[in-house]
């Protein structure tokens, strides 16, 4: 076996981690590009258009049409990719596809409700402070991509992409504990001896 798949056997919990971070960067790519084309090209002319009055959107912050029409497509775009790497290539999940999907979604919606209201939250901010234009859109995007990884790693990891197997090794595991402990229990004549 190569010293580099000893490495990534010995730290696999690393390395699953530094897969999700390539693939978060990755589609963080592919968002933050749909979005700027979205912003400055296609709906470039509602970037100054407020949007209507209604309590849910003003809870959030969104202020103008432009910036909610981009960030809700390219954010859609970005987490269905980021789905379908992750699933596939850094967790190698296994767990039942449809729950996998509709608990994806359920953060997704949850992470893109944080995400609109700090987007709207920091654009506002800047704007009121002058620090408006491509770069300082960018620097935002950025931040408000990178923050969700406080709770999307450990629930992708954990809840939403699970491996069966992973489970099954554990049961396998616990159960070949059991049977060493019920063949020492019956080796020492019936006497229970506390196995760790």
């Amino acid at each position: 076996m190569s010293k580099f798949k000893q490495l990534i056997e010995k730290h696999a919990e690393l390395w699953k981690f530094i897969k999700f971070t390539f693939t978060g960067a990755s589609t963080s790519i592919l968002e933050l590009g749909i979005f700027m084309f979205l912003q400055y090209v296609v709906f470039k002319s509602l970037n100054e258009v407020p949007v209507t009055d209604s309590p849910i959107l003003s809870f959030l912050g969104i202020s103008y049409k432009g910036y909610l029409y981009s960030y809700l497509i390219s954010a859609t775009i970005g987490y269905a990719a980021a789905y379908v790497m992750n699933r596939k290539l850094t967790f190698k999940a296994d767990a039942d596809p449809v729950l996998s999907t509709i608990l994806y979604t359920i953060m997704v919606v949850v992470t893109i409700i944080f995400n609109t209201w700090f987007g709207s939250f920091l654009g506002t901010y800047a704007k009121v402070h002058g620090f408006d234009g491509v770069i300082a859109d960018m620097i935002m995007k950025v931040i408000v991509m990178t923050v969700p990884t406080i709770w999307t790693y450990p629930l992708n990891r954990f809840v939403i992409h699970r491996q069966k197997s992973d489970n099954k090794k554990q049961s396998k595991h616990k159960n070949n504990r059991n049977n060493k402990s019920d063949s020492n229990t019956t080796a020492n004549g019936g006497a229970i001896l506390k196995t760790t």
